[in-house]
Formats: structure tokens, C-alpha cells, sequence
């Protein structure tokens, strides 16, 4: 695995930068909503928690087993933070991450996660050089499934109620891709965007 990334990437809407002290207000503005939390598997932190959690983020190491790296998701005609995305690395030695996102639903149906998770999915592969890079998902998230189907990833598993919140089991998909299949997928877009 090669060293930190240095943000910020631009893609074609969206920067994907580290978050910045000024973001507390719009990270609270998703990150205290039931409806985003439902698929978290938790309640949402409340006023100090939510402080102390967004500290954490600022300052989270990006070296080891279970570090995360969190990037800030704003629009480029405008600057707002209208998301996150994330790394989090699950097995160094065996060059493995998963992939996360947490959007505002105000900004839905536009196409920008898929667009900031095939920038952090790239990011992974290409710069911090994973092999394989997977996410986990509430089955009845479908936002969420819809973004890596979009993406072109694989569902490898369907986990049997293997998480449970207020009294309710879940069921997860794990979605993946190694890094071959991503540069394939790719190659296969360039060409037919020719």
C-alpha cells in the first residue's frame, strides 16, 4: 500500500477534500437525520457527541488496520458539502479496503455519489494501491445499492440477519471489486464514451 493521499481530487461536479473545521454545521445537517442513520445500524449522536465525533474526524489516522480516511463531498459550483466518502482499511497486509458514504438526502437523484465513490474507488486502487475494495450495505438501502451496481461491482455475499437495531435484525449485501476488475470496467467505459 502506497503513502497518504493528498487531497483534494476533482471530478467533473464534485471535490473530494478533507473536512475543515467551518463544516460542522453542514455535516450536522445530514448526520443528525433518523432517515440516514437508519442504515448505520445506530442512532444519530446527539449536539456534543456529534461534536466529538466530527473532532474525530479531523484528526483520523490513515496508517493501520481499522483507520479511516474521510473526505469532504462538495459541489464545485458552489462549494456545498453535500456529503462524505471513505476508505477504511480493513486488512493492510492483504491490501484491503472498504468503501463508504453518507450524502445528504437534499442532494439526491443527482448522480453525485456515484460519481465521488468511483473517485475515492479510484483513488484507492490507483494511488494507495489496493487489491481489492469492498462495501458493505443494508439490503434495503437501495440508494446505496443502486451506486455500486452502477459502479460495475460484484455482490459477493448476503448476510443473514447479522445486525440488529431498536429490536430489528438486518440483512447486509457485501459488494466488491478488485483492482483488475476495476481497470477492465474502466477500459470498457473509455471506449464506448469514444
Amino acid at each position: 500500500m502506497n503513502a497518504t493521499p493528498h487531497p483534494p481530487i476533482r471530478t467533473e461536479r464534485l471535490t473530494l477534500r478533507q473536512f475543515a473545521r467551518d463544516d460542522l454545521a453542514a455535516y450536522s445537517a445530514y448526520h443528525t437525520r433518523a432517515d440516514v442513520y437508519r442504515f448505520l445500524y445506530t442512532a444519530p449522536p446527539a449536539a456534543e457527541a456529534l461534536k466529538a465525533q466530527f473532532e474525530a474526524v479531523l484528526s483520523a489516522p490513515f496508517a493501520n488496520d481499522g483507520d479511516t480516511l474521510r473526505l469532504a463531498v462538495t459541489r464545485s459550483q458552489d462549494g456545498a458539502l453535500i456529503g462524505e466518502v471513505l476508505l477504511k482499511i480493513a486488512n493492510k497486509a492483504a491490501l484491503q479496503a472498504e468503501v463508504g458514504y453518507i450524502f445528504n438526502p437534499a442532494f439526491a437523484g443527482k448522480g453525485y455519489a456515484t460519481e465521488a465513490v468511483r473517485a475515492i474507488i479510484d483513488l484507492g486502487f490507483d494511488q494507495l494501491g489496493y487489491h481489492r475494495i469492498f462495501a458493505r450495505l443494508d439490503t434495503l438501502n437501495h440508494g446505496s445499492i443502486g451506486v455500486v451496481e452502477r459502479l460495475k461491482m460484484r455482490k459477493e455475499a448476503h448476510l443473514i440477519q447479522n445486525d440488529r437495531f431498536n429490536d430489528t435484525w438486518g440483512d447486509e449485501f457485501i459488494y466488491a471489486m478488485l483492482k483488475s476488475e476495476w481497470q477492465t470496467s474502466n477500459a470498457q467505459d473509455a471506449r464506448s464514451n469514444r
